[in-house]
């Protein structure tokens, strides 16, 4: 069945097969950012966003993704209006400087549960980003750097969008 949707910003038009998850559509695409952990929607590695919405892509049918918007981790790359250079997310950098990454393997889906708070409140308390990311787990850093990360994000996405704002 062909299915069409905007994925990170782009027009797709895939054919795929009723069956199929997102999240093995989009790994056959070639946006190999999103990772499989559980399958079976337990873990939130799979975390992409649908029409603004954080969701686990094992779990969702491509099928059902019609006319959509979909963003994997790889959309949340932009470019500096300065010198046109690859910038990351302020969650993804700031992940990085506190210490919130070790093997790697669940921060992309952290990252999209966080940005997908983010982008709803920009002023989140620690108890908010905690129930953002339940359900995305980690077995390497304690949560502690992850959400000094996402916090420390918050606070620089607010600060830009303050310095814009004047």
């Amino acid at each position: 069945m062909l299915v069409k949707f905007t994925m990170n910003g782009e027009e797709v038009e895939w054919d795929v097969h009723p069956g199929e998850t997102l999240f093995e559509t989009i790994r056959r695409e070639g946006f190999y950012g999103t990772k499989r952990g559980c399958n079976t929607g337990d873990c939130g590695t799979c975390t992409v966003h649908i029409d603004g919405e954080a969701v686990n892509s094992c779990q969702v049918f491509t099928g059902s993704v019609q006319d959509q918007e979909v963003k994997t981790i790889e959309g949340l790359v932009g470019r500096s209006k300065k010198t046109g250079e690859l910038v990351i997310h302020p969650v993804q950098q700031q992940m990085v400087d506190k210490g919130g990454v070790q093997c790697g393997f669940c921060i992309p889906g952290t990252v999209m549960s966080a940005v997908a708070l983010l982008e709803k409140n920009a002023s989140p308390t620690i108890d908010d980003v905690k129930r953002a990311l339940d359900g995305n787990l980690c077995r390497c850093t304690g949560y502690v750097k992850i959400l000094e990360g996402i916090m420390a994000a918050a606070e620089q996405m607010r600060q830009s969008t303050e310095a814009v704002a004047q």
